[in-house]
């Protein structure tokens, strides 16, 4: 399949596009409206920096970033564009009027041409593995340099490129430069085409965490508020449908040894706070809603985390963490913010979207794989129990993190490089 398919392909399957949007819509108030971005029919001002990130994961390591850029080149407007309501909350929480906000249209042709140019960027950024065949065409024609920044590539990824050669090789291929994670990630990109002296290791921005200071303290007098000093707490952070039940079993068995014990509930997606919350009163646990005002008291079991915005900061409320999307097979989430609070992290087996990451924290001993309830259950038991070992995975997670740090300075030093260069071109 080559371009010309694969937009023919999509213009057929426009109405599946537009069921899907009113499906979303009907579990989501989040995609009741704005479905005109979608189609590229928002009227947007001239920007010289796009700047695309999927959704929250990419969008917060896309922030320190897009911080940088603002500080060393305050001439330049930005446009950010995710697909996710998650996204594009954190866009507008974090940078606010600063920078030109939407959603990316469908990779149909007519709505990425009309989108581009009205925009007339003279640099596409796209996080990690967004990569869409009309938007880089499209932008390359309007002569836009294009990076792809703190790219991943899994081998799974790549042997999917590879079933469409025609597709993906001049796609690729259109890249400028690549600011990829790791050597064996950059291995992968030059056997689907990409030239070497385009490709730049510069690692993951997700180890350059920028945390705030005051927030972590205000997490941890919450939890004294809570009258959990000295009770153990553990959380199940961005857990899915199909991870419910096994995080409250596991909770179960934990309250025989710690009545005490609170486990904070995490739901990945908004759409998904009320089906947890009715899994955990099927359970007979006592439990409270975040987004209610009732507090969390002595006898409270399960703390629903029914917010947005605040996983990090109920990360430092609690002893350890699993990291959801990996007992299903999701491909996990980012288990560096658990691991940047001084956390034992756990995850199940199911984490090939940071297989590099997880592994270095395995190795190190700052996580454990489990496989299910029982097990997830025994994990946190030997930590709770063994001191010394909660901290020898504790200092092991700080030291994964900051041993990993610096890819932050590469990546914005790569960005400023490429603005001088079309600069000296003009």
């Amino acid at each position: 399949m080559n371009l010309r398919y694969y937009s023919l392909l999509l213009y057929l399957l426009t109405p599946l596009l537009l069921l899907y949007l009113a499906f979303r819509a009907l579990k989501s108030a989040d995609y009741r409206g704005r479905w005109g971005e979608r189609f590229g029919l928002s009227q947007l001002r001239h920007s010289d920096i796009l700047i695309h990130s999927v959704s929250m994961g990419e969008t917060l390591a896309a922030l320190p970033l897009i911080r940088i850029l603002q500080q060393q080149r305050p001439d330049l407007s930005i446009t950010v564009t995710t697909t996710s309501p998650t996204g594009s909350r954190e866009v507008i929480k974090a940078l606010g009027n600063s920078v030109q906000h939407q959603y990316l249209p469908f990779d149909l042709p007519w709505c990425i041409r009309r989108f581009l140019k009205q925009l007339q960027p003279q640099l596409v950024i796209i996080m990690e593995t967004e990569l869409w065949p009309n938007l880089l065409h499209q932008a390359k024609q309007q002569g836009a340099q294009l990076l792809l920044a703190n790219a991943r590539l899994s081998a799974k990824s790549a042997a999917n490129y590879r079933k469409w050669p025609k597709l993906s090789r001049p796609m690729l291929q259109l890249l400028d430069s690549v600011a990829v994670q790791t050597t064996t990630e950059a291995q992968r990109f030059i056997d689907l085409g990409v030239m070497p002296s385009k490709l730049h290791v510069c690692g993951s921005l997700k180890f350059d965490l920028q945390l705030d200071e005051s927030k972590i303290m205000v997490a941890k007098e919450q939890r004294q508020q809570w009258g959990r000093q000295a009770s153990p707490v553990w959380i199940a952070g961005s857990v899915h449908p199909g991870e419910f039940a096994a995080m409250l079993d596991c909770h179960k068995t934990l309250l025989q040894q710690w009545p005490q014990a609170l486990l904070i509930m995490v739901p990945r997606h908004p759409e998904q706070f009320d089906n947890a919350a009715e899994v955990i009163q099927r359970s007979g646990l006592r439990f409270v809603r975040r987004s209610h005002s009732t507090r969390v008291s002595h006898d409270t079991q399960v703390l629903l985390a029914d917010t947005m915005g605040e996983l990090l900061a109920l990360y430092s409320c609690a002893d350890v963490a699993f990291v959801g999307g990996t007992l299903i097979p999701n491909g996990g989430h980012n288990p560096l913010e658990p691991a940047a609070l001084g956390l034992p992290v756990l995850e199940g087996p199911n984490y090939r979207d940071f297989k590099e990451i997880s592994g270095l924290l395995v190795d190190a001993g700052a996580m454990q794989i489990v496989a299910d309830a029982p097990q997830l259950a025994a994990a946190i038991q030997g930590l709770w129990s063994d001191v010394a070992r909660w901290q020898q995975a504790s200092r092991a997670s700080l030291e994964v993190v900051s041993a990993n740090k610096g890819a932050l300075e590469r990546q914005s030093t790569l960005v400023l490089q490429l603005l001088a260069s079309i600069k000296s071109a003009d």
